[in-house]
């Protein structure tokens, strides 16, 4: 990738005085701010129906505990959801810390430079052209991941693979692990994060197993299974798992 220029910023932050997002729009084409404000209402997911949410899960202790804990937990976004797969892709088997290292690298080796960006805001995240013939071994990823990811930026070129909202989660999950490379946990998660698909749900995750076992862990049919009471609303509840794990692990 290029140089990008006449970059629009975007900055969004907390109201202090009132429940609501700040949003904040420099150098923007006036056309393109509906979609703007668009992607980051979804990047928050500002337009959750939590109350219907919550009515799926008062009858879940545990997740009736996360709610009190947590009230107003929504499922969060990606801004691009060839970024959000790519470094789900870098974070398997390895530490956070390890995975923001590859996407570091990568950023770096194939990302376009911003010419009026500062510091730390200067580069871009690799679009699939630069990624589907690159090199990626040269970056410390094995053979293995380097393949799938280019394997990943290829069916996106080709549109085997997408990332639109509005896709019916069984679909995009059979067209995503059909991707050398990619299991169900990733599909899931990708379609969490990069979909906004209410309803996903990453059985095979081990906190939580975890933390649905209460002292042992689950198997994936098990934990499958005692999801499905929580449709069409599992994302959520996984939010909710994943903060009661963290505070477990804390007391």
């Amino acid at each position: 990738m290029g140089p990008v220029d006449a970059t629009t910023w975007i900055r969004v932050s907390e109201n202090e005085s009132k429940p609501e997002l700040l949003l904040e729009i420099v150098n923007v084409e006036p056309r393109t701010i509906p979609n703007i404000v668009r992607r980051v209402r979804r990047l928050f997911d500002l337009d959750a129906d939590l109350s219907a949410v919550y009515s799926v899960f008062a009858e879940e202790p545990l997740l009736a505990r996360g709610i009190e804990r947590h009230p107003g937990i929504r499922v969060p976004g990606g801004w691009d959801g060839f970024e959000v797969a790519v470094r789900a892709v870098l974070g398997q088997q390895i530490s956070v810390a390890g995975a923001t290292t590859l996407a570091q690298r990568l950023v770096r080796s194939y990302g376009g430079q911003r010419i009026d960006g500062p510091a730390g805001l200067d580069r871009c995240f690799p679009n699939p052209e630069s990624l589907v013939d690159a090199s990626l071994e040269k970056l410390g990823l094995p053979r293995a991941r380097a393949a799938t990811l280019r394997s990943l930026a290829s069916a996106v070129l080709d549109g085997r693979v997408g990332f639109h909202s509005g896709q019916r989660l069984d679909d995009f999950v059979a067209n995503f692990i059909a991707l050398p490379g990619i299991g169900a946990w990733t599909a899931q998660y990708v379609a969490m994060r990069a979909l906004s698909h209410p309803d996903a749900f990453p059985a095979g995750d081990l906190v939580l197993q975890q933390v649905l076992g209460q002292g042992k862990r689950l198997g994936i049919r098990e934990t499958e299974s005692r999801s499905q009471v929580w449709r069409p609303w599992r994302a959520y509840a996984v939010l909710h798992l994943w903060h009661l794990s963290g505070e477990t692990t804390k007391e």
